[in-house]
């Protein structure tokens, strides 16, 4: 039986894994252009005919419901763009700290949450405690610049720096990542407030930049979200012809699922529910922040279902009109072992100069997260007048595929070398400063070292 499908009202189709995919060996070395084919200068991948017989399982006997829920979808996109041309930035909301981890967030801000996909805990550190955090990482990287690597002057690949470890661990972050677990279903209470520490790497964007032109994406894999049968699952209801019926929230599936198919560079093999990260710097829209689209079940929906439409063919940029289609082996923005981005040539109906906003002003220690499945980007020019920097960190629930995730990340943590899901080579492995466990166990006692894998 094939799992999650199987298990699903429609017939189940004949699913086999990739057996082409590339086994788990360390990564080469590289950094955050590894991840994305705009980023490296590639062209689109001309896929194998099985992607197009992956397609008609994928349909099964539901034909004419996807076409509807099709038709259903792009009204309500319509709504929605035309809502975020108006909101913007006051579409993303934001809770405190404190609110947030005594459980008194009412039921009309966690549906705001879920809807949106963003949400901004404010003060989870204070300002002065984010900014040392941030003087402390500067220290780290003047004292090993010769040996650190890094993206354009903005990302860098660094991972187990002192500040890193300690904001990581720190109580107030198990606390706040613990609460925003609490959003999900389909996992036991046990795995629901436990959070484990992935590490990630860090961004200082200088003011005026113009390098880090990343577009909007979505982590987590591309092709494996449909080739990956138990990936496929977690979206049953939009392949059903029901992507109203589609919970977001609902994890059952994606503790199993596989997503880094093809060992790339920047290929995700954790689940992580929420990617995040802990501003260190003042940042507001247009100054190098985050940008997000704030749709989260249509425009899920809609990247979802856009391998298997094409626009009239006498007339191809026609928003309207478009059938379901499952004559090619298209996938587009999606490539083997790269990221899943989006354009406006591949995904036009997100109208994404509209669609997609800013994220509303971050405060130094404010923590920032979006949904798994949320379409991000960064802002393309750093209009600001001060870096807009911050460690990545995500919010992990522990479940088996992450524990064995972290018993692996615990090994190159004691190595200094780069955690298994980033480029390899040796890493901070001779970086003056590097942090061993006593610094986990002083950030934040037991909790941080259980989250770490110890």
């Amino acid at each position: 039986m094939v799992r999650g499908l199987a298990r699903s009202a429609i017939r189940p189709p004949v699913f086999t894994r990739n057996l082409g995919a590339m086994p788990q060996i360390a990564k080469a070395e590289g950094d955050i252009s590894s991840v994305f084919a705009s980023l490296s200068g590639e062209t689109e991948q001309q896929l194998p005919v099985r992607y197009r017989e992956l397609k008609k399982h994928l349909i099964a006997e539901n034909a004419d419901m996807v076409q509807a829920s099709w038709n259903r979808l792009i009204e309500s996109l319509k709504d929605g763009v035309e809502m975020a041309k108006v909101m913007r930035e006051k579409m993303i909301p934001s809770v405190t700290f404190a609110d947030l981890t005594s459980g008194k967030l009412n039921s009309k801000t966690i549906d705001t949450i879920k809807n949106r996909g963003t949400v901004v805990v404010r003060g989870v550190f204070s300002r002065s405690e984010a900014l040392e955090l941030k003087a402390q990482t500067r220290a780290y990287i003047k004292a090993n610049l010769s040996s650190t690597r890094h993206f354009k002057g903005q990302v860098f690949e660094i991972y187990w720096s002192p500040s890193q470890i300690k904001a990581r661990g720190d109580p107030r972050m198990l606390s706040a990542q613990r609460a925003l677990q609490k959003l999900w279903s389909g996992l036991p209470e046990q795995q629901t407030n436990t959070p484990m520490s992935y590490a990630d790497r860090l961004r200082m964007r200088t003011p005026g930049d113009k390098s880090f032109a990343l577009g909007p994406h979505v982590d987590g894999g591309s092709l494996e979200r449909w080739e990956d049968p138990t990936y496929a699952s977690c979206y049953i209801e939009i392949l059903k012809g029901n992507w109203e019926g589609y919970n977001p929230f609902d994890a059952r599936y994606r503790v199993d699922a596989v997503m880094d198919l093809y060992n790339s560079s920047g290929g995700c093999a954790a689940f992580r529910e929420f990617q995040g990260w802990l501003s260190l710097s003042s940042c507001g829209p247009g100054e190098g922040t985050l940008r997000v689209n704030p749709l989260l079940k249509q425009a899920t929906a809609y990247w979802f279902l856009r391998p298997f439409f094409s626009p009239p063919k006498h007339d191809s940029l026609s928003l309207d009109g478009w059938k379901l289609d499952l004559s090619t082996s298209r996938f587009p923005g999606s490539a083997q072992g790269r990221g899943q981005e989006m354009s406006d040539a591949t995904h036009p109906h997100l109208q994404l100069q509209h669609s997609m906003v800013s994220a509303p002003r971050v405060e130094p220690g404010d923590f920032l997260v979006w949904h798994c499945d949320t379409i991000h980007a960064v802002d393309p020019v750093h209009n600001g007048t001060e870096d807009a920097s911050v460690f990545y960190i995500p919010v992990v629930p522990k479940c088996r595929l992450n524990e064995e995730y972290i018993q692996k990340q615990k090994e190159t943590f004691l190595t200094g070398y780069p955690p298994p899901d980033f480029p390899g080579g040796n890493g901070e492995e001779y970086h003056e400063g590097r942090p061993g466990v006593d610094a986990i166990k002083k950030a934040g006692g037991q909790a941080a070292l259980k989250a770490m894998g110890f």
